[in-house]
């Protein structure tokens, strides 16, 4: 006879995230997001960075997010890699962002990076701020 314990909550592990979509606490960087990432680096001249992305209190709607470079990575920062680049996240704004997907898209209207995030609730119409 095994002496297996039963699948509750305290021992069954956490699902797994569908292929193309990141977990709960994960931050998917697509293709495209990683391929402006070493672009901005090689024109910067500094291939050891990383984009550090999160949110701050502020804006229209309450939030707005953070997009700058990280020379250094904090004991307490998370780094989420995808396609050969990296992005560093800080605990607190993992919170709101954990389960988002950072991709770079060109259009009419320009290009830029866009946060796909299943956690906002709302935008303002400029894209610049968010809601949780």
């Amino acid at each position: 006879m095994s002496a297996t314990a039963p699948n509750t909550p305290a021992n069954t592990p956490p699902p797994a995230a569908e292929p193309g979509k990141p977990g709960k606490r994960e931050i998917e960087v697509t293709a495209a997001a990683a391929e402006e990432i070493a672009k901005q680096k090689a024109k910067r001249g500094t291939p050891e960075a990383m984009i550090r992305i999160g949110v701050r209190g502020g804006g229209c709607t309450g939030f707005t997010y953070v997009f700058e470079w990280a020379e250094q990575v904090r004991p307490s920062d998370k780094v989420f890699s995808g396609h050969g680049e990296s992005i560093v996240v800080d605990p607190k704004s993992l919170v709101y962002l954990g389960g988002m997907q950072l991709d770079f898209v060109k259009g009419m209207m320009g290009h830029g990076f866009k946060f796909n995030n299943p956690n906002a609730k709302g935008a303002c119409g400029c894209g610049e701020s968010v809601n949780f």
